[in-house]
């Protein structure tokens, strides 16, 4: 790291920080390059994770003493430290942030010719608990713990000195956030909060709603898949876009062409959703309902569709709704299988990690047999390289999505 001239030791490494000490052999999983340590691997009885204040930096050391990095500390949390730096004698700070930011834009530069994308993500880009959307001037970013919630004020001039953006909004509304015992709130840091933030896509123009909309306000993981399946649906005369928010799907498959049919149980992203098609010049159907109480309908009223894209939430964000989120990854792929004529394409995503890859294919094929139907696979697609795997953090590899022909046997 020391090669960045910007990059030296800040004023906390000269000072000792406190120990957090592991258990013996619980040093293993971080050794080997992950970043979160469980409150059941500390050696509490060492180092009590009571005399932390949520946040605060800590030298890890195992059983043997060994030092395994900087982390910050939530003494709340079942993720009870995350490392955030592994350099002896560089201690997280304000230039190691701005390190790590110059790190992350210089890989969204050489991906990207426009500036839309993820520019952080999280623990891929060594600032876990930190994710960073980029809007062109206007930066969007959410904070889901407390080690980067003390480090905020950092955060906004890391992001001034490398970024200069003219916005900077923390979205800090999601549920993760309950989890670190921290506040929800949405704040324009810098500048003022807009409503709604811009998005250029495959030539397209879009606008997405921001402290009412979704996530960062836009789906930046799904952009490598809609530029690698769409090419594949031209020709599909009629298209459903099932959970289509604010139309990143829907309104490229409409400028190819197709009649498209959205359906979303939010009226605020269907509203998005149509603004942003007359933005670019088509137009498109909308049905404002429960997604399996639409697709249910569909079917009732004999409708069918060239293509279907299911694109829904995670339907299994804990280990332990695994049983119910399948069902409902069966269900949905059936009931989109159902509006298919004769020789149908589908295109089925899952963003939850809970459930592998090869679970979501297993649904899909289980579909498929159970209305006589034959599946092939075309193509696959997982989360846009804006947002890196972490090859130590499986959890950081979330996204799955396949492209479909389902024929008749």
């Amino acid at each position: 790291m020391s090669h960045d001239p910007e990059f030296q030791a800040d004023e906390s490494s000269a000072v000792e920080l406190p120990v957090l000490r592991l258990k013996h052999h619980e040093e293993r999983r971080v050794a080997a390059g992950h970043l979160w340590i469980f409150s059941n691997e500390v050696d509490t009885k060492a180092t009590p994770l009571t005399a932390f204040a949520p946040g605060a930096l800590a030298a890890v050391r195992s059983d043997r003493d060994k030092f395994l990095g900087y982390a910050y500390v939530n003494p709340h949390s079942l993720i009870a430290a995350r490392i955030v730096g592994r350099a002896r004698g560089f201690a997280p700070g304000p230039s190691l942030i701005v390190h790590r930011l110059r790190v992350a834009l210089a890989l969204r530069e050489r991906l990207y010719t426009e500036p839309y994308y993820r520019l952080v993500h999280g623990e891929s880009d060594a600032l876990p608990g930190l994710v960073v959307d980029r809007y062109g001037d206007v930066l969007v970013a959410q904070i889901a713990t407390a080690g980067m919630e003390v480090q905020k004020e950092a955060i906004v001039a890391g992001l001034e000195k490398v970024v200069k953006p003219r916005v900077i909004v923390f979205k800090n509304d999601s549920g993760s956030r309950e989890l670190e015992n921290l506040p929800k709130y949405v704040e324009a840091a810098l500048g003022e909060l807009p409503e709604t933030v811009s998005v250029r896509e495959q030539g397209l123009s879009f606008t997405a709603p921001l402290a009412a909309g979704q996530k960062t306000g836009w789906f930046y993981d799904q952009a490598a898949n809609r530029r690698q399946f769409l090419p594949l649906l031209k020709g599909a005369a009629r298209v459903l876009d099932v959970f289509s928010y604010a139309g990143g799907w829907a309104v490229a498959a409409a400028r190819d062409g197709a009649e498209v049919t959205c359906i979303d149980s939010s009226a605020g992203a269907l509203e998005a959703a149509e603004r942003n098609a007359a933005a670019n010049g088509v137009s498109i159907r909308t049905i404002k309902d429960d997604a399996f109480t639409a697709l249910e309908a569909l079917h009732a009223a004999g409708e069918k569709f060239d293509a279907v894209i299911i694109d829904p939430p995670a339907f299994i964000k804990r280990r332990k709704d695994a049983p119910k989120g399948e069902a409902a990854y069966k269900r949905i792929n059936q009931l989109a299988m159902q509006l298919l004529p004769r020789d149908g394409l589908l295109v089925s995503c899952s963003c939850s990690y809970h459930l592998e890859s090869d679970a979501l294919l297993d649904a899909i094929q289980r579909s498929g047999r159970h209305l006589s139907r034959f599946v092939q696979v075309l193509a696959s697609g997982g989360q846009s390289p804006d947002h890196p795997v972490h090859p130590a953090i499986p959890e950081t590899r979330y996204l799955k999505a396949f492209l479909c022909r389902v024929t008749h046997d």
